[in-house]
């Protein structure tokens, strides 16, 4: 049995050591599902961005914050850089910084007082009673669209759905964040491993 598990163990590092010069994908991977969603939110705020301003900072039908000019000009610019950053892998760990900030604050700001879902479910865990409620308003928006419309051309491209707008998505994306500061933007596929690579040899010289 002993024999079997050292087995097992040499087994396992044979193929850890096989993967190594792998072991870039999985940042590769992370950093660009990440830039069309920073991109879009970034571009989105930056179209129209007195709208996003006056949003900031309205406490009535918006979140509130002070400073709304100077925050949304943050949240624009970080979202935007942090796109182009991710995709080069330059800076990977440091702008995964203050992007997870933006996470963070879009959790406990505007996603945190309707709960985890993203896309309401009352079947999956974590539905609240606003996700409750949402199955009978569901049905009821099904039957007057198959009742007056085309139904099964308004539902070509998916299915109808109510959004929750929970904090399911900033929360993944947090957590895909905190893997790029311990991973970095990967080795051999991004901007960053070169340039330590270059770093490194010129300082042997």
């Amino acid at each position: 049995m002993i024999d079997f598990f050292r087995y097992i163990h040499r087994t396992h590092n044979k193929i850890g050591a096989t993967l190594t010069h792998l072991d870039g994908i999985p940042a590769l991977g992370l950093r660009l599902y990440l830039v069309p969603v920073f991109w879009m939110a970034g571009s989105s705020k930056m179209a129209n961005f007195s709208a996003t301003a006056e949003w900031f900072g309205n406490s009535d039908w918006g979140l509130g914050l002070p400073i709304p000019y100077v925050l949304a000009f943050l949240a624009t610019a970080t979202e935007v850089l942090g796109a182009g950053l991710l995709l080069l892998g330059l800076a990977s760990r440091w702008i995964a910084i203050p992007l997870a900030v933006t996470m963070i604050v879009a959790a406990l700001s505007v996603h945190w007082q309707f709960g985890w879902q993203a896309i309401a479910d009352a079947s999956a865990p974590f539905a609240n009673a606003r996700v409750a409620e949402s199955v009978d308003k569901l049905a009821a928006a099904r039957s007057l669209l198959d009742a007056h419309g085309n139904y099964d051309w308004l539902t070509s491209s998916g299915n109808i759905v109510i959004l929750n707008n929970g904090i399911e998505f900033a929360a993944t994306y947090l957590f895909m964040l905190l893997a790029l500061m311990a991973l970095g933007g990967g080795r051999y596929v991004s901007a960053d491993y070169w340039l330590k690579r270059k770093f490194e040899q010129a300082t042997k010289v």
